[in-house]
């Protein structure tokens, strides 16, 4: 059988218990260290499971998959995934590929940076549109996507590059040197969701760059136009909105 656990999003007391049981059963436990992290290294995880975990990299779990998927055949295989195992296409493919083969598939889901953003900002979760991400490459695709959301009056949600981890600072200097017309657009920056020390910040795009956010991972959430006056209530009470931002609610 090959199963999927959600770690949640911040180290790994974050697992549930049908998760931990999970592991502690299975045969063979490999780490996913591409889609996205958490702060507990592979040593922390096998001191705390008391067993050896293998790191499973991008080319493990995406070209390298199959291999996987054939080892799930004959014994318990777990993968261990940052926050939960349903939001990255990568595993969606995985489990789709072994189904296809005929191979036993289990999910174990977890707190996702999704559920998270949504419950340290107050915004609604139907309010938002497709996510994107922003990468360290020159693609723009996530200009294109903030757009489309903007033309459905929609939030986006951004997830930043983590090789290596991507800051709000420098997620706004990519944005604006795409397109300055965003500047003075209202966003809303997270750090570290999921912590004790989660940090949220509202504020025109231009001014959450100087904005504090401490140490890494971090997200940004553009917001539509149109804000529903609960959203904007808890902006204002969770992420120190500026009073300006009610010009914005509906």
């Amino acid at each position: 059988m090959l199963t999927l656990v959600g770690l949640g999003l911040q180290d790994f007391r974050d697992i549930t218990l049908r998760g931990y049981e999970a592991v502690k059963k299975a045969e063979e436990v490999y780490l996913d260290t591409y889609t996205s992290r958490i702060s507990s290294s592979i040593e922390d995880l096998q001191r705390f499971f008391g067993k050896k975990i293998i790191e499973a990299k991008r080319s493990d779990l995406e070209e390298g998959g199959r291999k996987i998927i054939e080892r799930a055949r004959e014994r318990d295989v777990v993968i261990l995934i940052p926050g939960d195992p349903t939001i990255a296409t990568t595993h969606i493919a995985l489990v789709l590929e072994a189904r296809k083969a005929n191979v036993e598939t289990r999910i174990i889901n977890n707190a996702s940076i999704i559920n998270a953003v949504c419950s340290l900002t107050g915004l609604q979760n139907y309010r938002f549109g497709k996510s994107a991400t922003i990468s360290w490459f020159r693609s723009r695709a996530f200009i294109d996507t903030i757009y489309a959301n903007l033309s459905i009056d929609a939030h986006t949600l951004l997830f930043l590059d983590l090789n290596p981890p991507m800051t709000i600072k420098e997620a706004v200097s990519r944005i604006l040197e795409l397109d300055s017309g965003f500047k003075d657009h209202f966003a809303v920056g997270v750090a570290r969701a999921g912590s004790e020390d989660a940090v949220v910040k509202c504020d025109r795009l231009k001014e959450l760059a100087y904005f504090s956010f401490g140490e890494p991972l971090h997200s940004l959430v553009i917001l539509s136009k149109k804000l529903h006056v609960l959203e904007y209530e808890c902006l204002v009470y969770f992420a120190s909105a500026p009073e300006e931002l009610r010009e914005w609610v509906l």
